[in-house]
């Protein structure tokens, strides 16, 4: 960083960033235009104060090089605290952008489901329908022939013992039906948990993929800024 009198280069209203070379490219500059002021604020005929064995005395020397040392140090700072603010903004672009995907797949997880077991609702019900229809047109012909037939004892209990059997024959459809239904609900049960349960791993695996991509870029960054820093400070 070059004294406070000096003119900034480049076009104004736009603040420039200076690179590690030219960081050390000020820091020389810097150094010689000091060392040319010290030369001339020295009045004509008065030599600098010579310490023993005709050595210049460093203490001013010191004084700037601590003060440039000191400004590579803060913009160094400050170059790091800029890295982790965008390392910070694009991990919670990730996060942003991953949590949107994993709750666009789990909602259509769920619309499917909800489909799914709508038609299943739907076509049992149809069935479930249809054979209640037919047994309650069969217990009405039955109780039409009982009144039939109710002077004649065997016609009746000839056509008893047929709604009987009929009657049996249509409840273990029902029953059979039923536990066909309860099978087939398991089985959807199941197939979405195993859906719902593999989508929570995937994403699990996707944010801990993502949380070591960001933190080896993280680690390249600040190794990058640390070279660069301390090439500007050694050359």
């Amino acid at each position: 960083m070059g004294p406070s009198g000096r003119k900034q280069s480049g076009k104004p209203g736009k603040p420039s960033r200076e690179e590690p070379g030219a960081r050390a490219h000020n820091f020389e500059a810097a150094e010689r235009e000091d060392s040319r002021a010290s030369d001339e604020d020295v009045p004509e005929g008065k030599s600098p104060v010579i310490e023993k064995h005709g050595k210049k005395r460093p203490a001013g020397i010191v004084e700037d090089m601590g003060g440039e040392v000191q400004n590579i140090l803060q913009r160094f700072g400050a170059d790091i605290n800029k890295a982790i603010l965008a390392k910070k903004k694009r991990l919670e672009m990730y996060a942003k952008a991953s949590v949107k995907t994993s709750n666009q797949k789990i909602e259509y997880l769920w619309k499917t489901q909800k489909e799914q077991r709508q038609k299943l609702y739907q076509d049992y019900y149809q069935q479930f329908l249809t054979l209640f229809q037919q047994w309650d047109t069969d217990i009405q012909k039955t109780q039409e022939q009982e009144e039939k037939l109710i002077n004649i004892f065997r016609q009746q209990q000839k056509i008893f013992q047929q709604s009987r059997i009929v009657q049996s024959q249509r409840l273990k459809t029902i029953r059979q039906l039923y536990e066909r239904f309860l099978k087939s609900i398991e089985e959807l049960e199941k197939n979405h948990d195993n859906l719902l349960t593999g989508a929570q791993d995937e994403l699990k695996k996707e944010m801990a993929m993502l949380q070591k991509k960001i933190m080896m870029e993280t680690q390249q960054q600040e190794m990058a800024i640390v070279r660069k820093s301390l090439h500007s400070v050694l050359f």
